[in-house]
């Protein structure tokens, strides 16, 4: 078997997480509804309490906003804390409260009145803005956002750091191009053994991979993997089998250093690529994945 970038949409596998910046709170009372602010250094809002939606706008150094109201969404660790709320802004659009300075009483923001019903016409069923975790046919920067969740709901299962998942899905699938994740969505090179696809996998197919002896000499050879009837499958799959195969154990006494964690993963006999550690260290270092591991 083969084997956790930074912000969603600027960098080369992102700036996803806002940039770094701090939001500076105004004196305001305990119980204020609204909440002026300033923006210390650029800051992306979004539609949507998460980085994956998309930017309405650009916040300049020191602008001043308000905030209305707060909401649950993507847990970020930003420049002041590291929490799953954002803030609504009195325009409708959303900044990470890992970025705002103080912690200012917000209500929660009530849902959006519905809509009137519409005519009775033929109307489309609703698609989904955020895939339920990546595909084969996305760009970098959709690979990650779409990773995210997926990865971070594994941490919180098995304590594998979302950051040493996200590394490994980049590496093993090749930011999901490789035909084993485009096509049977295994982004972790995860193996059938005696044809036996496992509790997670839907079954098992033959793809040509490369093997690398204790010498570190590598070759092509043949082996069967495991297929799934989703994306997210394969993240549950992967977390589980890391947390329940005692070769793996060593890595759990370091889930709050990620870098360790892979190397114990790699003794473990995760890969055979005498590099694996470094690969993902590598990764993991250059898209600050760090950042979205959780506090679990």
């Amino acid at each position: 078997m083969l084997r956790k970038l930074s912000t969603y949409l600027f960098v080369p596998a992102m700036a996803l997480a806002a940039t770094a910046t701090t939001l500076v709170v105004a004196a305001a009372p305990a119980d204020a509804a609204v909440v002026s602010v300033r923006v210390n250094g650029s800051l992306a809002a979004r539609n949507g309490a998460a980085n994956w939606f998309t930017q309405t706008r650009k916040l300049k150094n020191k602008q001043k906003v308000t905030v209305t109201c707060k909401v649950s969404g993507q847990y970020l660790r930003g420049n002041v804390r590291r929490t799953a709320q954002w803030d609504r802004l009195a325009l409708g659009d959303f900044i990470s409260h890992a970025y705002v300075s103080g912690n200012p009483k917000l209500p929660t923001c009530k849902a959006d009145p519905p809509a009137p019903a519409p005519a009775p016409t033929v109307v489309a069923a609703p698609v989904s803005t955020v895939p339920m975790g990546p595909t084969g046919n996305m760009t970098n920067e959709q690979f990650l956002a779409a990773s995210i969740p997926a990865a971070q709901q594994s941490q919180r299962d098995t304590r594998v750091p979302t950051s040493v998942t996200l590394a490994q899905a980049i590496l093993e699938s090749g930011w999901g191009r490789s035909s084993l994740s485009a096509n049977d969505r295994n982004f972790f090179g995860m193996k059938c053994f005696n044809n036996a696809p496992g509790s997670y996998a839907a079954g098992c197919r033959s793809y040509s991979t490369q093997e690398c002896n204790a010498a570190g000499v590598c070759s092509t050879t043949v082996a069967t993997f495991r297929t799934y009837a989703t994306a997210t499958a394969s993240f549950t799959d992967h977390g589980m089998a890391l947390k329940n195969l005692s070769r793996y154990a060593a890595a759990f006494n370091y889930t709050n250093n990620p870098n360790q964690f892979v190397a114990e993963v790699h003794k473990g006999g995760y890969a055979t690529d005498p590099l694996y550690t470094t690969k993902l260290v590598n990764l993991m270092t250059k898209y600050n994945l760090y950042q979205y591991d959780l506090a679990v």
